[in-house]
């Protein structure tokens, strides 16, 4: 029987240094279903969507159980092996296998023979291999068409060992979804699902010589399960008023797991997809009625941005007093919270400048769809490179009492991120009430008639057409939404505002910013 290689000390120091380093630069990693990963000794093959580059990776590298998996063998793009950076060492020393593109290799041929037999004799060890098959990171609202190495390395493998009937290799597919792929303090899903399982016994079909439809038919299946957990939809205005759609129908402060947004989001869009924009048979009155709603709220959202407010400001509005006297409230607290902050902001500033400079830089080297999938990449890079040269050099410079700074440097840049991320969060408030009062109660009063109307709309098809329940507000807190992302424990849940270990946000669409993320970079 397999039992699977030891996973090296340089891959181990990766996993411990980026599940801090992605603690830290995501608000809330949500992990689903961790009970479905393969235990150490298994072969499996780990297929998730791809749209960060790197950054996807050690995201599944943390979030697969160490003591369940002890190691996850990675595939990157050849052109990322044998520089001198610190990229390039990291992906060389955790063991990852080099693949070559065809559109890296233009005037040569692409021969994977090598990298397929390493990923294949890794198998039969009992290991676990990461593959994207998309075949490349994008940024970009559809997930590419998969490629058909993932089947076809099934399809070898079982090959190889046609005279064990029992061997067994699984392919464990994953959906990552980003609420905002690049920006601090965002919230990311992970959802793994089901394995799919394969013998020589079991599926003869995948033996040699093998059909190309059996390929094919694999290739679709993965491809169905991925796309089952996240989003995908020819253009990020799709995305976005699907998620308008689905904040309406389950408003802000609604106790519900980041799975169950996705899940709620993903209905609406999916909805939205399969109308076109004209109608051809109009006597389709659900048909035609999801055109004018998805048009409608484009609209709508239009004129949320255009004013920077978000719809929950709309849905409760509030009378011109009040609106003052909580800006009053809310500038104060913001106030005092980041003044709280600052001596450990001074220890995040060379980190906040050093990926600021990298990022803005990298910008310049090419379009969004090719460059905008990697700006995690290089921030949480960047990120960890200078946060431990000031961890350094803080140590140094107070080296007399080191044995208090090498624990309170930390600790002290941990608390002050946490203060500064509710300090954000109640300017932002701040911001969004002030241009409430700049909007005008006229325009406010216009707006709200017209949500009222879109909100029976937007219900109508979320319990009517997409068998949503009709009160989400007490479904999701009875379903176990009050523990939001991985809160534990009675204490940490009925803690209203601050927490050590994250945010306790309200909305899964917040970021590190002082406005309302909604709209994504248009295509150059």
């Amino acid at each position: 029987m397999p039992v699977g290689s030891p996973a090296p000390w340089s891959y181990i120091l990766i996993r411990f240094l980026f599940k801090f380093v992605l603690k830290v630069f995501y608000g809330t990693i949500v992990v689903e279903n961790p009970e479905f990963v393969p235990p150490t000794g298994s072969p499996c093959i780990v297929c998730a969507n791809h749209s960060n580059s790197l950054t996807d990776a050690l995201l599944l590298v943390a979030s697969i159980p160490s003591k369940r998996r002890n190691m996850l063998r990675l595939t990157a793009k050849a052109t990322q092996f044998g520089h001198k950076t610190f990229t390039s060492w990291l992906i060389e020393s955790a063991g990852t296998v080099p693949i070559k593109r065809k559109k890296d290799y233009v005037e040569g041929d692409v021969d994977n023979s090598d990298a397929m037999l390493k990923l294949m004799e890794a198998l039969e060890t009992g290991d676990a291999v990461c593959m994207f098959p998309e075949g490349m990171s994008r940024y970009h609202p559809t997930i590419a068409t998969l490629k058909t190495g993932v089947a076809r390395l099934v399809s070898d493998v079982l090959s190889r060992n046609r005279d064990k009937p029992d061997f067994e290799i699984s392919i464990l597919t994953c959906s990552i979804t980003y609420m905002h792929r690049q920006h601090w303090r965002s919230d990311v899903l992970v959802t793994f699902h089901e394995p799919l399982l394969f013998t020589p016994k079991s599926h003869p079909e995948l033996l040699s010589p093998v059909n190309f439809n059996q390929i094919r038919t694999l290739t679709n299946e993965i491809e169905e399960k991925i796309i089952s957990g996240t989003f995908t939809a020819p253009s990020w205005d799709l995305i976005r008023i699907s998620k308008l759609a689905s904040r309406m129908y389950a408003p802000l402060g609604t106790q519900m797991t980041l799975g169950d947004h996705v899940r709620s989001t993903r209905a609406f869009l999916e909805a939205f997809k399969s109308v076109n924009k004209t109608v051809e048979d109009e006597q389709d009155t659900v048909i035609t009625d999801l055109l004018r709603l998805r048009n409608d709220l484009k609209v709508y959202q239009d004129e949320l941005a255009h004013w920077g407010v978000k719809d929950d400001r709309i849905r409760r509005p509030l009378r011109m007093r009040v609106i003052a006297a909580r800006f009053f409230v809310r500038l104060c607290w913001g106030s005092a919270l980041l003044t709280l902050s600052l001596p450990g902001l001074l220890l995040w500033l060379p980190i906040f400048i050093t990926t600021f400079y990298a990022v803005h830089n990298f910008k310049k080297t090419g379009p969004i769809f090719d460059t905008w999938d990697e700006i995690a990449q290089y921030k949480l890079i960047y990120g960890l490179f200078s946060g431990l040269c000031v961890w350094f050099g803080a140590v140094m410079l107070t080296w007399p009492i080191a044995s208090i700074s090498l624990f309170g440097v930390p600790a002290l840049m941990w608390m002050s991120l946490r203060w500064m991320e509710d300090a954000v969060a109640a300017l932002r408030a701040c911001a969004a009430l002030a241009r409430l009062m700049v909007v005008g109660r006229l325009s406010l009063q216009s707006m709200g008639e017209r949500r009222s109307d879109l909100y029976s709309r937007v219900m109508d098809v979320g319990v009517n057409v997409l068998n949503l329940p009709d009160e989400p507000e007490r479904y999701f807190l009875a379903a176990g939404g009050q523990e939001k992302g991985r809160v534990r424990g009675r204490w940490q849940s009925g803690a209203k505002y601050f927490s050590l270990k994250r945010r306790r946000k309200r909305d899964w669409n917040e970021t590190l910013r002082l406005y309302d993320k909604v709209d994504y970079p248009e295509e150059e």
